[in-house]
């Protein structure tokens, strides 16, 4: 069989990956494409974090935008994040999967507080973990979050699952003619200001070295042909990097 390409991977997810299109909320059948796809990994033995976001039912930033005081917003996105975190949870649970829940804020009836040894030991023994409620701090996002986590678990790569088959140089849905980029360095990134990742997560990857590769997640079947080096998405890595998808 096939060897893989990355063995331990952390998963970005935006909450609006679980939408689908409500608009809204959790939609039960993208809710079924995505469970699909990652115990599909769990089950060729690759370990595998997600970090999940919340906007799908609430977003800090857009709270304070609205009068609310950001640190509040910022709390109450967290919490959204736990609860598309349990959505995950139990749908990789009804189909055998082995998952936990760790979240950075203290909610021990529902999720196990972070703890980063615990965590990697989960991993360990072929469990799927979850990381809800961000960093736990105010004024950070979930990809931020994202970059911190798979550099504490030691993850080979962040795979940014999104709902576009890579980066653009604009908007594929309003333009056209917009050209994907096969690769690029973080220092692109910031400097096009591409939007992949905000700033402080691209930042943290370019210091770290961690690869970063953005994919379509609503193609059923990318996830699996990323974590074996296929030509899919755009791979965002150092620009001194040897790494190859060949």
């Amino acid at each position: 069989m096939e060897k893989p390409k990355f063995q331990r991977v952390l998963i970005k997810l935006s909450g609006e990956a679980l939408q689908g299109n409500r608009g809204y909320g959790i939609c039960p059948e993208t809710l079924e494409l995505v469970a699909d796809q990652i115990c599909e990994l769990s089950r060729l033995g690759i370990e595998v974090g997600i970090v999940i976001g919340g906007g799908n039912i609430f977003r800090g930033l857009a709270g304070s935008t609205a009068g609310m005081d950001r640190t509040s917003a910022d709390y109450m996105g967290m919490l959204a994040t736990v609860i598309n975190g349990l959505a995950l949870q139990d749908a990789f649970e009804s189909r055998g999967v082995p998952t936990r829940v760790q979240t950075a804020l203290e909610i021990k009836e529902v999720a196990e507080p972070y703890i980063r040894r615990r965590a990697m030991r989960h991993l360990e023994k072929g469990r799927v973990v979850v990381f809800g409620a961000g960093t736990g701090n105010p004024y950070f996002t979930t990809d931020t979050a994202a970059a911190l986590r798979a550099m504490e678990i030691r993850a080979s790569v962040i795979l940014k699952a999104t709902k576009v088959d890579g980066v653009y140089d604009s908007d594929p849905v309003t333009n056209p003619d917009a050209k994907m980029f096969d690769r690029l360095t973080y220092l692109d990134v910031l400097s096009k200001n591409l939007r992949v990742m905000d700033s402080t997560a691209i930042s943290l990857c370019m210091d770290n070295k961690l690869p970063i590769i953005v994919f379509n997640l609503h193609k059923r079947g990318n996830m699996k042909s990323v974590i074996f080096g296929e030509d899919i998405g755009t791979l965002i890595v150092d620009k001194d990097s040897t790494l190859s998808r060949d």
